[in-house]
């Protein structure tokens, strides 16, 4: 890749989604949707421009000019300039840009993406496009959608935006504390999409934890973080020290029983027990009972040494405050390997007579794997094919594919 297209990449990924919120802020005149397309524009005119006049001495600033020039053009298109404005422009720093207890840009634009009248999917879609500034490539792989399909879930969140009037940009700060708890959440499931995930491209995977981590660190550190930020932050971080263990020297996918510990970052887990004890509150939160079982592992010397107790008790505090059956999955998972074996299969059963997470491949998958270890092998070979159905994802498929060939060995 030659240096300006280089530079214009680098550029699009730190700053699309900044130079959107500015120009939404710069005039009322301007709507989500032709911010977007005047900031596409002004990348293709860097492109141009760069390639036959080479790059500028500040890049970022060249940028924000030429969307600001193209705005005012716009505006004055459409006859409805009502506003004067400064030569300064909407450069980064820019004042208009600042007034706001959060200094860095990014979580304001996390803030703004987390208004309560989007729902949680759309929430994370605009956080991905606008925020982490992902190409809709890329976020249609997270979602297991065509390209076609969210650019259209764009399409009505923008006319959405515009008929019911929403501000796309910073809130006051009175309603920061409100959309704390929503944050937290979007942050979840953005670390969650890269790290949990098997799909497509092993660097977007690490990008997106990375930009979660980065998000919940400066949020932490921020005047609006809070107790179970830090809680949040020490789970990313405790999972983020077995990211590279996930995969095997061939790219194979590895569950927790397979992982070498030894390849485990522990300097993140020692940052994560640290941030554990900055979390310490009565008000306890799903995130501080998910770092504690995080935790329990990371402490594990191996996974036949695991606290089971511990994890099946935190389980439990964690089913009564978030029941959901992707977390009783977990707690029937924990049971089994405690010794408790009757209590977590008939958990799993009766999971798997619930239509929509019947078909759920990991519930499939773990009913395989316990069957395996029972020796009751004709069971196994048939939940592990019908967990081959139920995923699209090479890295899955090849995981239970090596458990299948175990089944014919030992039959």
């Amino acid at each position: 890749m030659d240096e300006v297209r280089l530079a214009v990449d680098q550029l699009y990924k730190s700053h699309f989604g900044k130079m959107v919120s500015a120009l939404l802020h710069f005039s009322d005149a301007i709507e989500l949707e032709d911010a977007e397309d005047l900031v596409q524009d002004s990348f293709s005119a860097a492109l141009t421009s760069w390639k036959e006049n080479g790059l500028p001495t500040n890049p970022a600033a060249w940028m924000f000019r030429v969307c600001k020039n193209k705005a005012l053009n716009k505006i004055k298109e459409s006859k409805r300039f009502n506003s004067l404005f400064t030569d300064e422009g909407i450069y980064p720093g820019d004042p208009a840009l600042s007034k706001f207890p959060l200094e860095d840009q990014q979580l304001i634009l996390l803030f703004a993406c987390a208004h309560p009248d989007l729902s949680p999917k759309i929430q994370v879609v605009i956080t991905l496009k606008y925020v982490v500034n992902l190409k809709v490539e890329a976020i249609a792989k997270i979602f297991g959608m065509t390209i076609d399909g969210i650019d259209k879930l764009l399409v009505r969140v923008r006319q959405k935006i515009k008929n019911e009037k929403i501000r796309f940009f910073e809130p006051d700060a009175e309603e920061l504390e409100s959309r704390i708890h929503i944050v937290h959440k979007i942050l979840y499931l953005i670390f969650n999409e890269g790290y949990k995930s098997s799909w497509g491209n092993e660097l977007i995977r690490e990008e997106l934890c990375e930009e979660a981590l980065l998000m919940t660190r400066a949020l932490s550190k921020s005047s609006i973080g809070n107790k179970e930020t830090s809680a949040l932050y020490a789970l990313m971080l405790f999972n983020a020290s077995r990211f590279k263990a996930r995969f095997g020297a061939q790219g194979e996918l590895l569950d927790l029983e397979e992982q070498d510990r030894r390849s485990w970052n522990h300097e993140l887990i020692e940052l994560a027990f640290v941030h554990v004890e900055l979390s310490r509150t009565e008000n306890i939160s799903e995130y501080h009972y998910e770092a504690a079982i995080a935790g329990v592992h990371c402490s594990a010397k191996s996974f036949a040494a695991t606290d089971w107790k511990a994890i099946i008790m935190l389980y439990s505090h964690l089913l009564k405050l978030n029941p959901n059956p992707f977390v009783e999955l977990n707690y029937a998972i924990a049971l089994y390997y405690s010794g408790q074996k009757n209590e977590a299969l008939a958990m799993l059963h009766r999971l798997e007579k619930e239509t929509f997470f019947n078909q759920y491949y990991l519930l499939q998958a773990s009913l395989g794997k316990i069957y395996f270890k029972e020796g009751r092998y004709a069971l196994a070979r048939k939940y592990f094919t019908a967990t081959l159905k139920l995923t699209n994802s090479p890295a899955e498929k090849g995981f239970i594919q090596r458990l299948m060939e175990k089944v014919k060995e030992v039959e």
